[in-house]
């Protein structure tokens, strides 16, 4: 059966595939909170048995350690036979079924698990309002049901192309046991070529894009500490040091006057950014202005790295960003008080080739050269660390994924950048050296992790089309 069959298999199971992302979304598959475990494992075992009766050889993987009190989530993990005779790539599909905690309810303007179609607001279309409905239930669902549409109209679990699934349920939480499910089926993983995910955004809608990049990270806590105790500020002011004061003006020596990372060594590795890369963005014509008016800023908000636009600094340049800062006394009324302590959070997004073990290590030792007068750090905390990764433009398998979404979408596809990270593809390219495709639907106004996140049906479908003639192109390939 060719492509153009499972194509319209979609279209005339149309109603039943929305159907069956919506009964997904009705598991509240919170893999953070203990309280949820058993509608998680729900969650996990549809998933395995959506796949299963898709022609999948899948099971539940179990990732926890009673005995040593470590929790987990299974793992939805299998994969397709291939056909006689197929020669041409393996592909890892890697998603994830648990969602992030609906919280606050009373913002939500339905219940977050009893997912509803409503009108797109002021455009065209409907969409599907629930919590996972695009992050990530509905990116991995489009996918589940072009599997379906293979199986049902050629007898075939994903037509003949051999699929590797590795579907997890605690990516909202940090992934904390995928790395050491990685080593443990090491042989299993190491058979695939490159790695397909569904977990990134369009340009626009109606702008179809495949990210072929994304930022690494290192997030960081640490606290300055002085006196031993909480000082009177008549009595001691500007007799001895005040954490909040120092911690304040030692993280603003961060940057310089043109918004460059001060610390040594800092952009030793950053890949450079290609004249031809500049060129081709630029032919994207994104409305920047527009960007900023959105969030509540003028022209003059643009502010960041010197020589370089707004997209160039979020695609292709690494970033440094205090995300919190806390100590003293912060409650109503006023309280004349100079700190023992204060603390912060500092994050970084890294660019492809930089090390974020270097870089930390860099930022710990620039700590400690600038440490003020009387007082003394904590341990740094690493909240976590990812690579960066972008995959080549001539990849045969990028341009496979290409010449996919164009046939089904009828448009020209964007190459694009991700400011964000997806700590994952980073391990997956560090463990096994795979490289990752990017190919997502999202739109920037889905409201992933906030209350009323959506997910457009034009959205869904084009996904599913999408993965569908994917199969196709890997058909041809092998």
């Amino acid at each position: 059966m060719s492509v153009d069959g499972a194509l319209a298999w979609l279209d005339s199971h149309d109603q039943v595939s929305i159907d069956r992302w919506m009964e997904w979304l009705r598991i509240p598959s919170v893999g953070t909170d203990p309280k949820f475990d058993p509608d998680t494992r729900k969650a996990a075992e549809w998933c395995r048995d959506h796949l299963r009766e898709s022609g999948f050889e899948v099971d539940l993987v179990e990732t926890a350690v009673p005995e040593k009190g470590h929790r987990g989530q299974p793992v939805v993990f299998g994969h397709s036979p291939a056909d006689p005779g197929y020669t041409g790539p393996r592909i890892l599909f890697y998603g994830h079924y648990d969602v992030q905690p609906p919280d606050p309810l009373e913002l939500w303007d339905s219940p977050p698990f009893e997912p509803v179609v409503k009108p797109a607001e002021g455009k065209v279309g409907e969409r599907v309002v629930a919590r996972g409905a695009q992050d990530d239930k509905g990116q991995v669902t489009m996918f589940l049901e072009a599997m379906r549409a293979w199986k049902e109209t050629s007898g075939k679990a994903a037509g003949g192309v051999p699929f590797t699934v590795l579907i997890e349920g605690e990516e909202e939480s940090g992934s904390v046991n995928l790395e050491r499910f990685v080593e443990a089926h090491r042989d299993e993983l190491a058979k695939c070529d490159v790695v397909l995910i569904s977990d990134t955004t369009m340009l626009g809608r109606g702008r179809p894009a495949i990210t072929y990049g994304v930022r690494g990270l290192v997030y960081t806590e640490f606290t300055l500490h002085a006196s031993d105790q909480d000082l009177h500020s008549g009595a001691w002011g500007g007799k001895c040091p005040n954490p909040l004061n120092e911690l304040a003006k030692t993280l603003a020596k961060l940057w310089d006057e043109d918004y460059r990372v001060t610390i040594p060594g800092f952009y030793d590795d950053v890949a450079p950014l290609t004249e031809e890369e500049r060129a081709e963005w630029k032919k994207l014509g994104i409305d920047e202005v527009e960007q900023l008016a959105d969030i509540g800023l003028g022209p003059d908000g643009d502010v960041g790295e010197k020589g370089f636009t707004m997209t160039e600094r979020e695609w292709a340049r690494p970033t440094c960003d205090i995300n919190g800062m806390w100590g003293g006394y912060i409650g109503d009324g006023a309280k004349t008080v100079i700190p023992s302590h204060a603390s912060a959070k500092v994050s970084f997004r890294l660019v492809a080739n930089q090390d974020p073990k270097k870089i930390l290590a860099s930022f710990k030792q620039w700590l400690a050269e600038h440490t003020p007068k009387g007082c003394r750090w904590s341990e740094v905390a690493d909240h976590g660390t990812g690579l960066g990764v972008t995959l080549p433009l001539d990849s045969d398998y990028l341009q496979a994924a290409r010449r996919a979404l164009k046939r089904v979408s009828d448009t020209d596809v964007a190459m694009i950048k991700s400011g964000g990270s997806i700590p994952v593809a980073g391990m997956l390219k560090n463990t096994l050296g795979l490289d990752t495709i990017f190919m997502g639907f999202g739109l920037e106004d889905d409201r992933i992790h906030s209350p009323n996140e959506k997910f457009e049906l034009s959205s869904f479908r084009l996904g599913a089309r999408a993965h569908v003639a994917f199969i196709q192109e890997l058909l041809e390939m092998g």
